[in-house]
């Protein structure tokens, strides 16, 4: 009797899976922290900052309890708060946003290139020789490194050096991805990354890392992380709590170890795809030139998204949207954030238009195939 094979199924991520992946030795550096009796800041967060600057290229990095919190931190340790103003995009997950107003700074929310989804640095540029009326002095740029592409960093760090404000880089998304031969989030000051379960490099749990080539600063923001506290118990700045655990640093550095391979696989799986798109109409995600694509997610532009969704969906193929709603238009932020003068309308088109395709690199050959067949089913 022939027994039917059942059809694959690929959800659009699946943080289990690099679990697995990697279980054996991510139990063991777990099992090494609870018997450590030690939870907080100890040995295997300082090992994992020092692995984690070694492998990006920076003097510090400083881990954190979050990639809001990175940004966050960044901000307070240059003295970015009330009275100042920060430039940055629409198009991102709103954590981009909160940070900026978690320390009392004032957005100002730019357009984006619609073929690679970041800062529009000609926007940038009209924006720091003209500033909106009403607006604080713009001391910060903070330009989103999207779905594992960078921005135009090297562009946009010309433009704010003019003008004299610092640029920090928002790397949630792109672990790993190179410009110029330098990996992205070495350019700025300082910059930023979540550790969030479905990044590149991602924890267990919840985490960030920042990372620079600024000694004082790092000192700064070591200190900000927990109370202001140079000396124990005794509060030099006024600090928060926002440390990274011994756990997810344990798991997070066994996770590092791979993740160059990681990177790699995410480039077959996208260059599989790129050529399951030939004659279906759609074009597959630019790469900017002189620059290195990581991948976090692999995202097509879809007029008709809704029915494109939906073939995927009756072939098991799982999709997302990142994001549908640009921040300036989400209800805890529309209609008192500033925009810059193309109003993000470019940010507003890509909104309605983006489809993430699954991307993470556990994804088997089998299922990395469905999703292809999937793909030139489109052009039927």
């Amino acid at each position: 009797m022939n027994v039917p094979t059942p059809p694959v199924t690929v959800p659009q991520a699946d943080p289990g899976a690099a679990y697995r992946a990697l279980k054996g030795p991510i139990d063991t550096a777990v099992a090494r922290v609870l018997e450590s009796g030690w939870y907080i800041l100890g040995r295997e967060c300082a090992a994992f900052e020092e692995a984690f600057a070694r492998w990006q290229g920076a003097a510090r990095a400083i881990g954190v309890a979050n990639g809001t919190d990175a940004l966050a931190l960044i901000l307070r340790g240059l003295g970015i708060g009330p009275g100042a103003a920060v430039a940055t995009v629409s198009h991102t997950a709103v954590a981009t946003v909160a940070a900026v107003e978690m320390v009392g700074a004032t957005p100002i929310l730019l357009d984006i290139d619609p073929a690679t989804y970041t800062m529009d640095p000609a926007e940038l540029d009209a924006v720091l020789r003209d500033p909106p009326g009403g607006l604080p002095p713009i001391r910060a740029v903070i330009p989103v490194h999207l779905y594992g592409q960078p921005a135009a960093i090297e562009a946009i760090l010309a433009t704010a050096a003019r003008h004299g404000a610092a640029v920090i880089e928002d790397c949630a998304q792109c672990h790993g991805a190179m410009v110029a031969n330098r990996k992205a989030g070495t350019l700025g000051i300082a910059a930023a990354f979540s550790l969030y379960p479905t990044k590149n490099l991602g924890a267990l749990g919840d985490g960030g890392v920042i990372a620079t080539d600024d000694a004082a600063l790092a000192d700064g923001i070591a200190a900000l992380r927990q109370y202001g506290w140079r000396e124990r118990y005794v509060s030099d700045l006024a600090g928060v709590n926002s440390r990274l655990d011994e756990v997810q640093a344990a798991i997070l550095a066994v996770k590092l170890a791979h993740l160059d391979a990681a990177n790699a696989r995410r480039a077959v799986i996208a260059d599989r795809y790129d050529a399951a798109l030939a004659g279906t109409g759609i074009a597959p995600p630019a790469r900017r030139p002189g620059a290195t694509h990581v991948f976090h997610q692999y995202v097509l532009r879809c007029p008709d998204r809704a029915s494109v969704q939906a073939q995927f969906r009756a072939r098991g193929i799982g999709t997302n949207v990142h994001y549908p709603m640009p921040v300036h238009a989400q209800p805890a932020y529309r209609g008192r954030i500033t925009l810059g003068p193309a109003a993000c309308r470019a940010t507003e088109r890509a909104a309605a238009e983006v489809l993430s395709l699954p991307m993470y690199p556990e994804l088997t050959d089998a299922q990395v195939e469905a999703v292809c067949t999937a793909i030139r089913a489109l052009a039927g």
